[in-house]
């Protein structure tokens, strides 16, 4: 009896161990990427305040299974007056595998599958780029996307601490990309 009750919890612990690899083999390889710069690279003027102040095309891969949506925060955390929020997004479908160059900056962006947009320091929803006062040094933009397990249905233009809090118990995966700025 007692070899069988240790068999049976040998199994279990092998079993936990290879689900705990599984899970974590799967949150390494969520990536984030875009066409337009490389991770800790300068971003381009053309996405930034000095610019036509268009959102750079993002892509993703290796969302885990269970993905049934994704949020997007895009924030300066070197902004003198604190995080700087420049972008949220969310309710993403989930067979999304990337945002193109320029969404919309409209509440809700029908080109995405009614994806909504919060609020941002800006006052607005939509993408704001880069455009740190002079003469600070570079400013890093973490551009953050989350696979979650559910679609939030917040409505548009909700505040980045809603969309943390719908958020929260429902993060499967997190990928990041950092851009960098400098206004000369």
């Amino acid at each position: 009896m007692r070899k069988t009750i240790c068999a049976i919890v040998a199994v279990l612990c092998a079993c936990i161990v290879t689900q705990a690899a599984e899970q974590e083999a799967t949150m390494t390889q969520f990536t984030l990427s875009s066409p337009s710069f490389h991770n800790n690279q300068p971003i381009p003027a053309k996405h930034t305040g000095e610019g036509p102040d268009v959102s750079p095309a993002l892509k993703w891969e290796g969302a885990p299974l269970g993905t049934k949506s994704f949020a997007l925060i895009c924030d300066d955390p070197d902004a003198p007056v604190g995080t700087w929020l420049h972008w949220l997004i969310y309710d993403i479908p989930a067979k999304t595998t990337g945002l193109p160059e320029n969404v919309a900056k409209t509440d809700t962006v029908a080109a995405l599958g009614g994806a909504k947009q919060g609020i941002t320091d800006f006052g607005r929803a939509g993408y704001g780029g880069p455009m740190p006062p002079r003469g600070h040094g570079a400013h890093h933009y973490y551009f953050k996307l989350y696979a979650l397990d559910a679609e939030l249905n917040l409505p548009a233009k909700a505040t980045r601490k809603h969309l943390e809090d719908a958020m929260g118990g429902h993060v499967l995966a997190k990928a990041e990309l950092i851009g960098t700025y400098e206004r000369k």
